[in-house]
């Protein structure tokens, strides 16, 4: 059984709605109130959502196969490349599809709560995708959905070309390039409903990274491990200055070592400074 474990700002979620077989198996609560910009409270009210099936097996036949082939292709050319540490299929199928697939209720739940009207098209960039998680996998679960993968390494976005072109995926555009020089490319900067990452940096680093690309009112959506409160913590000052800030944590229960993943959602409450983000490589070397 998944369960979710949602540490929210004083507020409720919203009330379901369509999005198609994906979400409309999933159970969601009440509505009462939006997101105001507030200081994480790491004693703030948690709670529950649990599932007795997997997210996998919500999706439709075509769209199965369509991540079958591209676990296939992943395991493939992960012999000749570093994509994943995972090597085995079932391995894959519930470390990395699960866990990706999982993240869209929080996401779901915090971008209509936070004064968004609809959910069924959006804008969404994975920064650093790697091996095209979980980017990829939103983009086949949710098909009016317009995923762009951002990479900076060149064989990745081969691999990503590839697996783009064998899956048929007709909303899904990869982009060669560093996240900082997208942040200052008016074609990029705050384009976009939601950011999401996994796996890339550490939180106050993704901060800058990611949040430039959001427009006002949409999302920063960071997966992360089982225990990321003093990563968050310690983030809070350069989610602020990108113009955010921190609604909500979201656990759920997955296949990772520690057997849980939390989803770290901010709302974008203001426009970035124009300064953000940095020349590439000063996020890292001097994280804010």
């Amino acid at each position: 059984m998944l369960v979710f474990r949602c540490k929210i700002l004083n507020v409720n979620l919203p009330s379901s709605f369509s999005l198609g077989t994906f979400v409309k198996h999933l159970p969601l609560p009440k509505p009462k109130t939006s997101f105001p910009p507030q200081t994480l409270n790491f004693k703030s009210l948690t709670t529950y959502v649990t599932r007795s099936s997997s997210y996998f097996e919500t999706l439709s036949s075509s769209q199965k196969d369509q991540i079958h082939l591209y676990v296939d292709a992943l395991l493939q050319w992960n012999q000749k490349m570093n994509l994943t540490a995972v090597k085995e299929v079932n391995d894959v199928m519930e470390r990395h599809i699960e866990d990706s697939l999982a993240i869209i209720p929080p996401i779901q739940n915090s971008y209509i709560a936070s004064g968004n009207n609809s959910f069924d098209n959006l804008r969404i960039v994975d920064v650093g995708s790697g091996a095209g998680l979980p980017g990829l996998v939103l983009a086949v679960a949710c098909p009016g959905w317009e995923v762009t993968l951002v990479e900076s390494m060149n064989k990745r976005c081969l691999f990503l070309e590839h697996a783009v072109s064998l899956t048929g995926l007709s909303n899904v555009r990869v982009v060669r390039e560093r996240a900082e020089k997208l942040g200052q490319d008016s074609n990029f900067r705050e384009r976009f409903d939601v950011a999401v990452a996994r796996a890339v940096a550490e939180m106050k680093v993704l901060a800058e990274y990611c949040i430039p690309l959001v427009r006002v009112g949409g999302l920063f959506v960071a997966a992360k491990g089982h225990d990321p409160q003093e990563e968050v913590k310690s983030a809070e000052r350069a989610i602020k200055l990108m113009g955010a800030s921190i609604l909500q944590l979201c656990a759920v229960e997955s296949h990772s070592p520690h057997g849980q993943r939390t989803a770290i959602i901010c709302l974008k409450n203001g426009s970035t400074p124009r300064k953000y983000p940095r020349d590439p490589g000063t996020p890292t070397k001097a994280p804010l």
